[in-house]
């Protein structure tokens, strides 16, 4: 099974920044559209942003101006930089590949998925 390496959760402050990354030693991320979904609490997994094979970004309009995707295709390595951190930005931060495909699904561990990572984020 392929799976994808988060790095980078913690706590902040509440106006702080995060870095999230994530990466494979086995899946090309070239290869495919990569994403990062987030589950905080019981909300519903949420399609935090994307980048698509072509470069084009996604955010969702709670992130949009705050938080910044890149790829580094040389390095095989997703990032996620997050700026202006809210207390709502908290949750378990998930990469995945092909996130299109897990719009509506659960936000767990799977092939194509990290193991999440947590952001904490305080008030």
């Amino acid at each position: 099974e392929i799976h994808l390496m988060e790095s980078g959760g913690g706590s902040v402050q509440a106006g702080g920044s995060l870095r999230l990354s994530c990466t494979s030693t086995v899946w090309p991320f070239d290869r495919s559209d990569m994403g990062w979904f987030r589950q905080a609490g019981g909300n519903e997994c949420e399609l935090v942003s994307s980048i698509s094979t072509d470069g084009t970004t996604y955010y969702s309009p709670s992130v949009k101006g705050r938080f910044t995707i890149s790829q580094d295709n040389a390095k095989n390595t997703m990032t996620l930089q997050m700026d202006s951190l809210k207390p709502e930005d908290a949750g378990v931060y998930f990469c995945a590949a092909d996130p299109k495909s897990y719009i509506g699904a659960p936000c767990i561990s799977r092939p194509y998925w990290g193991q999440g990572t947590q952001v904490t984020v305080s008030s």
